[in-house]
């Protein structure tokens, strides 16, 4: 039995995902989330054999240590594929719009230790390039969670009005008015 976690954002996907997989008679739901804090505590907890996640789920939590990962990508963000990644573990990759039996092929095949990459998703990462730095994607990151200029700062080891500086460069960057506004381009983008 290949005994499976969801972390998906939306109710009705998860539960519709979950009646999908639960219908195999090899596969079981151990745990459904629409949240991405305490994941990597739930994930020690029930140890599942594959987590089925929503990428945006994963938030800048490292993934190192959990088991292998069945990521849910939307194409506009797929250049953020870089925070799941481990060398050396099976990884699953997989549009948010693929049929049900591409999940579940998806979930057999890493239970047996191989991968899954959906090539177009790999292209969209490649081929969309930020104009952010790291550094300023680090701090974008931060703000797009709610995080005031002072925690971004004491986080990153910077002083505020670096960070202020940053916010600024970043804000003209993407052709914006305002952080928020700065945020929603960037997200929108798949940049953060």
């Amino acid at each position: 039995m290949i005994r499976t976690l969801l972390a998906l954002d939306g109710a009705l996907v998860r539960g519709a995902l979950s009646l999908v997989l639960t219908a195999e008679a090899d596969i079981s739901v151990v745990a459904e989330v629409d949240r991405g804090d305490g994941l990597a505590r739930l994930i020690r907890a029930r140890r599942p054999d594959v987590a089925v996640i929503d990428l945006d789920l994963v938030g800048t939590a490292t993934v190192a240590g959990w088991c292998p990962l069945l990521v849910l990508v939307d194409k506009r963000r797929a250049r953020r594929l870089h925070r799941v990644l481990v060398p050396g573990r099976p990884l699953g990759i997989l549009g948010r719009d693929v049929a049900p039996y591409r999940v579940l092929d998806g979930v057999r095949r890493l239970a047996r230790g191989e991968s899954v990459i959906d090539a177009e998703l790999v292209m969209a990462a490649l081929t969309r390039a930020s104009p952010l730095t790291s550094r300023e994607t680090q701090i974008l990151d931060l703000t797009a969670a709610g995080a005031p200029v002072a925690e971004v700062a004491r986080a990153l080891g910077l002083a505020p009005g670096t960070v202020r500086n940053h916010l600024g460069r970043i804000t003209r960057k993407v052709g914006a008015r305002t952080r928020v506004e700065a945020v929603r381009v960037a997200h929108e983008a798949g940049w953060i």
